[in-house]
């Protein structure tokens, strides 16, 4: 398959908030110009994304993944519901050995052990040593071999050609998160997945001093010979213009799919969705970091995304110079960068006769992106178009 690549860049104004927070508490910044940036950190918007796709529905729950350690809890479940005559001891212990045929390390933690000793419980579940992302697909494989081996789960689970059938279950069935994502194992290398997802740190385009509010909060049950606050105390915000950025390998998404989670569908059907739901949920969503603090809802003002046959490139070069603004505010500065930026580094590493761009924009500060693609006036309109055009060069031979 020929590599192919969605970029998907974003302006969005975020007021006085708190989106994603150091170790200190404060807003996580970075120097870029010479200059602090309001920085929102790659993992956080990673989440955001993640999350969104169940929050609003985007895909089915069949097609995401579970990212936790509790690995032996959420197959002992499926065990459990496959065959109610294994609920409880026997699901878990047959979890545990199906995991371990897969070659996953388990073990019980230290702290939840001596827990349960001190108080006299049961030993808890063995848990994984760190993360394990799986997809539903693949949590429920695990599930029906345990339940298969169960009669004499010790000899079966000995046997080479099942801890191979456990490790093949792990290995296919991708869920859309993981095709995007990736999933490393470091104990099991050979199931590890190549992100087809790259998402950028945002960074506002200007610069940025973080600043703190002090609060004080009043204790409803005191009487008036009682006064003062019932606790005070600071909270680090600050509010920017960010530069979001994304971009997408549509070969290795394509790729990790495989054969998609369906039966009754054509490969490049699961791509165009996974697509269509990537470039929405990365739009739309927003971390929720401080979120009822500071109740920061916005959306981009501009977003722009290009099919290319090139290699992926950032926009963000052209707020190396940070914006200044003014009393207009910085957003029409920054499309204004934008709008003589792209063409300029287009004509000099593009290919215009392979590459498509759309342009979804709000208000007449973005005017001057209106050429730079095709306009679509809603979301809906935009991940439909880019969905069509992917399966078109997914179904155009190579």
């Amino acid at each position: 398959m020929n590599r192919f690549y969605l970029d998907v860049h974003a302006l969005q104004t975020v007021p006085p908030s708190n989106l994603n927070r150091d170790d200190t508490g404060a807003p996580k910044t970075a120097v870029y110009g010479g200059v602090p940036r309001a920085r929102v950190s790659s993992q956080a918007w990673k989440r955001a994304t993640r999350s969104y796709f169940e929050e609003e529905q985007l895909l089915d729950p069949g097609e995401l993944g579970v990212r936790t350690k509790k690995i032996v809890e959420v197959i002992a479940d499926r065990i459990a519901s496959a065959d109610t005559s294994l609920e409880g001891g026997p699901a878990q212990q047959l979890a545990a050995e199906v995991v371990q045929a897969a070659g996953l390390k388990i073990e019980v933690p230290k702290r939840k052990a001596d827990a349960a000793s001190k108080n006299g419980d049961s030993e808890p579940l063995a848990e994984a040593k760190y993360l394990m992302f799986l997809s539903s697909r693949q949590l429920d494989g695990l599930a029906e071999l345990a339940v298969e081996g169960a009669v004499d789960s010790k000899a079966f689970f000995k046997e080479k050609k099942n801890k191979d059938r456990a490790k093949a279950l792990a290995d296919i069935r991708h869920s859309v998160d993981i095709a995007l994502f990736g999933r490393m194992v470091a104990d099991v290398t050979d199931i590890n997945v190549d992100a087809a997802a790259q998402v950028a740190h945002a960074i506002s385009v200007h610069r940025v001093e973080n600043e703190s509010d002090y609060y004080t909060a009043v204790d409803d049950r005191n009487k008036d010979d009682e006064p003062g606050a019932g606790m005070i105390g600071t909270v680090d915000f600050n509010s920017a213009t960010l530069y979001r950025y994304a971009a997408l390998g549509i070969h290795q998404l394509a790729h990790n799919l495989g054969q998609g989670l369906r039966e009754d569908e054509s490969k490049t059907t699961p791509v165009r969705r996974a697509v269509e739901a990537f470039v929405r949920s990365f739009v739309e969503s927003l971390p929720k970091g401080k979120i009822n603090t500071f109740g920061n809802h916005t959306r981009p003002e501009a977003v722009i995304v290009k099919l290319r046959t090139t290699r992926p490139v950032s926009f963000v070069s052209a707020f190396e110079e940070p914006v200044r603004g003014g009393q207009g505010g910085r957003v029409r500065e920054a499309v204004e960068r934008l709008a003589e930026y792209i063409p300029d580094i287009e004509r000099t590493y593009g290919d215009e006769a392979s590459t498509l761009t759309w342009v979804l924009r709000v208000g007449p500060n973005t005017q001057k992106l209106s050429g730079i693609g095709t306009e679509a006036e809603t979301i809906g309109d935009l991940t439909a178009a880019v969905g069509r055009a992917v399966a078109e060069r997914l179904d155009t031979p190579a």
